[in-house]
C-alpha cells in the first residue's frame, strides 16, 4: 500500500470515528441530558419521543435539553429510575444496542473528575450519549538491538462486539466504583494472564477521546492508555475466552494493518497515537500528521 494511501486510510479512521462532528450528523437534532443543571450527555431524537412517556422520570424537553426529574435527588434515585424505563424499553426491542445487555454499570457524570451522578447499564449509555470510559494498554517489546515489536489479540469470533477483530493485548470498560488501575490489572490477568507484578509497572501516557454515531446512538469515549513493555520471554496466553489468539508484530507490520478493515476501530486510533509518541510517525514525513493529533483527542 502507498504512504499516501495509508495516510487517506487512517484519515477515513479518525473521520468515522468522530462522524458526531461532521456536518450532517443527528447532533444538530440531539438534546442535551441534563442533571442538576449539568450536561452529562446527548439524547438523539427517536429516544427524547420514547422518553415522553416517562413523565415521572424525565422532564419534558425544554431550552435544548431533557432532564432528570428534580425529585430524583440522589445516586441512588436517580440509577433505580432510569433503570426501570430501561429495562422497560429492552422488553420492548426497539433500541439494538439494549439487545447486548451486560448487567455492567457504568458511571455518569458531567467529567471525569466530577462525583458521579448515578449509574447506567453499559448497555444503555449509547442511548442517552453518555461517556464511557476505558482502558487500552499497548503491550510491546524491545528487542537486545532496539526493534520495537507489539502484542495484538484476536478477539473471539464469539464476542458480542467487533467479533475477530484485532485488539489491544489487554483493554476493558472502566465500570462504576472501580479504579484505572484495578481495571488495568484485572483486565491484564483476565485476558492475557499476564502477573499483577508485571501489569502494575505499566506507565499511564495518555487519553485517546473520540465521539460516533452507530445506527442513530451516540457514543462519546475516552480511553486511559497505557504503555507496557513486557519481557522479551514473556507470552501472552488466552484467560477467559474473549481472545482467540496473540501476536507478536514488527512496527511496519502492526502500522500496515493499521488502515486494514481488520482493525477495531478504536484500538486502532490507540495504535495510532503509540505510533506518534514512539516517533515512528514523524511531522516531516506525514502530510496529515497534525489532523492524525487532533483526530485522537476529540471531545464533546
Amino acid at each position: 500500500m502507498s504512504h499516501s494511501l495509508w495516510s487517506e486510510k487512517i484519515l477515513q479512521l479518525l473521520r468515522r470515528m468522530n462522524n458526531f462532528y461532521l456536518s450532517g450528523s443527528c447532533r444538530a437534532n440531539c438534546l442535551r441530558f441534563e442533571i442538576e443543571g449539568a450536561q452529562v450527555g446527548w439524547i438523539p431524537p427517536q429516544v427524547v419521543s420514547q422518553l415522553a412517556r416517562y413523565p415521572q422520570v424525565f422532564n419534558p424537553p425544554q431550552g435544548g435539553a431533557v432532564a432528570l426529574c428534580s425529585n430524583l435527588d440522589s445516586y441512588e434515585k436517580r440509577s433505580a429510575a432510569v433503570d426501570a424505563v430501561l429495562q422497560t424499553l429492552r422488553k420492548e426491542g426497539n433500541f439494538p444496542f439494549l439487545k447486548g445487555w451486560r448487567n455492567e454499570r457504568y458511571s455518569v457524570m458531567p467529567r471525569f473528575c466530577d462525583p458521579p451522578l448515578m449509574s447506567m447499564e453499559r448497555a444503555a449509555t449509547s442511548l442517552f450519549g453518555v461517556k464511557r470510559y476505558g482502558v487500552h494498554v499497548n503491550g510491546y517489546t524491545v528487542s537486545d538491538s532496539g526493534e520495537v515489536s507489539m502484542w495484538l489479540a484476536r478477539r473471539s469470533p464469539t464476542k458480542q462486539t467487533y467479533p475477530g477483530m484485532l485488539d489491544h493485548v489487554a483493554a476493558g470498560g472502566l465500570a462504576a466504583g472501580v479504579s484505572i488501575k484495578h481495571t488495568l490489572v484485572k483486565e491484564c490477568e483476565e485476558e492475557a494472564c499476564i502477573p499483577a507484578d508485571i501489569a502494575e509497572k505499566a506507565k499511564p501516557v495518555t487519553t485517546v477521546s473520540y465521539t460516533y454515531v452507530e445506527q442513530g446512538e451516540v457514543f462519546p469515549e475516552s480511553q486511559f492508555v497505557f504503555d507496557l513493555e513486557l519481557p522479551l520471554e514473556f507470552k501472552p496466553r488466552i484467560g477467559d475466552g474473549e481472545v482467540q489468539e496473540f501476536y507478536l508484530l514488527p512496527i511496519d507490520k502492526v502500522k500496515e494493518l493499521l488502515a486494514s478493515e481488520d482493525f477495531k476501530p478504536n484500538c486502532a486510533m490507540v495504535v495510532l497515537d503509540f505510533l506518534i509518541r514512539h516517533s515512528f510517525i514523524e511531522p516531516d514525513s506525514e502530510p496529515y500528521y497534525q489532523e492524525f493529533v487532533a483526530g485522537l483527542h476529540q471531545t464533546v
